[in-house]
């Protein structure tokens, strides 16, 4: 069983929600992010998503691109991100981390230090789960099998468009949670619209038979309880960016703590 179904087990049992914030890797200084991890568990997160920077984020809006070009900038990429996980792991070995990018920073990884390499590496750093936002399920097995054979889940996208052939297919290889966005477009766009995620998340059950995490719209404690009502797990990005992005060193994590403490009381209300 994987870190992170245990955790989601355990919260189940209790009939609390998962609290997952993502922020991306190396952002907003190069140095902060493993201090940043534990500053985030320590203020309630239940599993955090860690994004790997890379040039061309197809399914990211401006807030997140801006801040992965930034720890680019800063020469953050894959390798580094990785070694950034191995770190958190020095203190920390119950909060699951999930690696959320795309295919271009995972297979030119293999490329440089040979086949099966990122998930060798990424499973002896301590990595939980791997979120590839331009992996389609139905080229996934194989890696999906690799994953799972070194208790690492691989995690998918939903949106309101997907179909139920396309449930299915997820239902197939998905494992630990699927993350089910919100809102048609990038991440922070939009209105979110509570309404719809809660006619939404029954049709996704019928396919999908582990946790489901709702993310994207999600900006502070009020909407937060609204999707943690009938979410497994709620997901806070791009908000989290905004708050620390202009942020001496020193605030980044003060800051990100004492928002996380705000969602995770109300989630726990």
């Amino acid at each position: 069983m994987s870190r992170i179904e245990q955790t989601l087990t355990a919260l189940k049992a209790e009939g609390r929600k998962a609290l997952i914030p993502y922020v991306t890797a190396g952002f907003p200084y190069a140095d902060i992010t493993v201090d940043l991890m534990h500053g985030m568990a320590e203020a309630g997160a239940d599993i955090i998503e860690l994004g790997v920077p890379f040039s061309d984020p197809s399914a990211d809006g401006p807030v997140i691109q801006k801040a992965g070009d930034r720890a680019l900038a800063a020469g953050v990429g894959l390798a580094q991100v990785i070694a950034m996980v191995k770190r958190f792991r020095e203190r920390n070995q119950k909060t699951p981390v999930v690696l959320m990018g795309y295919a271009n920073p995972v297979e030119r990884y293999d490329q440089k230090h040979g086949q099966g390499a990122f998930v060798k590496d990424a499973a002896e750093a301590g990595v939980d789960g791997v979120l590839v936002v331009d992996y389609p399920p139905e080229e996934c097995e194989d890696f999906a099998k690799a994953l799972r054979a070194r208790d690492m889940d691989l995690i998918f996208l939903l949106a309101p468009t997907s179909t139920d052939e396309r449930m299915a297919q997820v239902a197939q290889v998905a494992s630990g949670y699927v993350y089910y966005v919100s809102l048609k477009g990038v991440t922070g766009a939009g209105t979110l619209d509570v309404s719809q995620v809660e006619a939404m998340l029954p049709r996704i059950r019928q396919h999908v038979h582990i946790p489901v995490g709702v993310g994207f719209g999600i900006r502070d404690a009020d909407t937060a309880r609204a999707i943690g009502k009938t979410a497994d797990a709620v997901v806070i990005g791009s908000r989290l960016i905004q708050l620390i992005e202009n942020e001496p060193h020193e605030k980044v994590v003060p800051i990100a703590g004492q928002f996380l403490r705000t969602i995770r009381k109300a989630l726990d209300a």
